[in-house]
């Protein structure tokens, strides 16, 4: 089979995990020998990009950015859209501020998903002539459903079934003013019949998602998703130090802060002299002051000392800090339609404790490989991770339950097999 992935790109400034799910599906979808082309938009996928080299990034972010806001820059040359596409500029423009942020682009996000109505027309159509020359698809996969604005003119053109991806658009959408966010659920409800097929990323998320955007019943569908066990080394929990580990953008949105005055609760308590705190993941110029805030918070309770920022969070990066702490905790404050974190974390022998938002109940309970508290404030994570903290049978539970429970319902080749019969059915 044939089938192309159009994924939006984080530059690899801050850990992306829609960017990650992409790629984790189709590097599994290729070892079942198939052939799958990943079309980045907006901005590279990863630092790392080995297997897109040749692949152009379509709808540059500075591109088109100013042409959203500067008419004269659409008649520009094709030369200085190429030097404002190039590889280097967007990933520099990834950690400036404002690059990923939904509030300033309700206007660019409307246009979007107008599609050929829209101010990017010549795009999508240097898109569709690219695929059409290059790839000769049987099957599209968007991977979300802001993308849709895509789906009429793909659709009309190659004429084959195109599948949406869902997780986590409210958290762009739902943050614009009440006018603009009316209309852009509009439109993608609007747009939904170009779509065949739309999967959400678990029960939770379908459910809202369905509500939302009027999905048919028909064609939504729940996959979780899924990594590759043998991708993650395993250290014993009995034998590592009492470290609590942050993974995700450091910013407020992820709740870094509530887990930074958990900690600094705990740290009351002479019996948590020992215990650290490490944080990964990257962030942007939006999140500088929240970040230099955070560092003088700890510096005045004298506890800088016992937390370590760590820059490196691709592959190997991850791998180091999963076997150097016991447990993970990213308190997102609305919740997350998923959150990968929690199964690349499990993957390790890592246990979570995640606040009884979003889909994170319904993940620890499906794989058991952590617990939940409510609500999500520093007083009651302080009291959950105590509560694991002091009890090492506790521990070791969870972090054996975690790994047992992505073998069982969150492997990859598993999940990857139920999308291609998604794909087969389509066709």
């Amino acid at each position: 089979m044939n089938i192309i992935h159009i994924i939006p790109g984080s530059g690899g400034s801050f850990y992306c995990g829609n960017c990650l799910r992409d790629s984790k599906y189709v590097e599994t979808i290729r070892s079942l020998g198939h052939q799958v082309v990943k079309i980045p938009m907006y901005l590279p996928l990863f630092a790392d990009e080995h297997d897109i080299k040749d692949i152009p990034v379509f709808y540059g972010a500075i591109s088109i950015y100013l042409k959203q806001l500067y008419p004269v820059f659409r008649r520009a040359p094709d030369w200085f859209d190429r030097i404002l596409n190039s590889k280097p500029m967007l990933k520099f423009a990834a950690g400036m501020a404002g690059s990923t942020r939904a509030k300033g682009l309700e206007e660019m996000t409307i246009s979007m998903l107008l599609g050929e109505e829209g101010k990017q027309k010549e795009e999508l159509e240097r898109l569709a002539d690219w695929i059409a020359t290059h790839c000769k698809p049987e099957i599209i996969h968007l991977s979300n459903a802001l993308l849709l604005g895509l789906a009429h003119r793909l659709k009309e053109r190659l004429n084959i079934p195109i599948v949406c991806s869902l997780q986590d658009e409210d958290v762009w959408v739902d943050v614009m003013k009440p006018e603009s966010r009316n209309h852009v659920w509009k439109l993608m409800h609007e747009k939904t019949k170009h779509v065949d097929a739309f999967v959400a990323v678990s029960d939770f998320y379908a459910k809202v998602m369905k509500e939302k955007m009027k999905i048919p019943s028909e064609k939504l569908k729940s996959l979780y998703l899924g990594v590759d066990p043998s991708d993650y080394q395993q250290v014993d929990i009995k034998l590592k130090e009492r470290y609590i580990g942050f993974l995700s953008r450091m910013n407020h949105e992820n709740g870094l802060d509530i887990l930074v005055d958990a900690f600094i609760i705990l740290k009351k308590n002479e019996r948590f002299n020992d215990v650290k705190l490490i944080l990964t993941g990257g962030s942007t110029g939006d999140d500088s002051k929240f970040l230099r805030d955070i560092i003088k918070k700890l510096k005045h309770k004298n506890l800088y000392q016992d937390v370590e920022f760590c820059k490196d969070f691709e592959c190997k990066g991850r791998n180091v800090f999963f076997s150097r702490i016991s447990m993970l905790s990213v308190p997102v404050r609305q919740g997350e339609a998923f959150g990968m974190y929690q199964l690349e974390a499990m993957a390790s022998g890592v246990p979570v404790v995640q606040p009884a938002l979003g889909a994170f109940p319904e993940i620890v309970e499906k794989s058991g490989g952590g617990i939940i508290y409510e609500p999500n404030t520093p007083e009651k994570l302080a009291e959950a991770l105590s509560k694991v903290l002091n009890d090492k049978e506790l521990l070791e539970e969870k972090s054996k339950n975690g790994y047992k429970g992505v073998l069982e319902h969150f492997d990859i080749k598993n999940q990857t097999e139920k999308l291609m019969s998604l794909y087969k059915k389509l066709l």
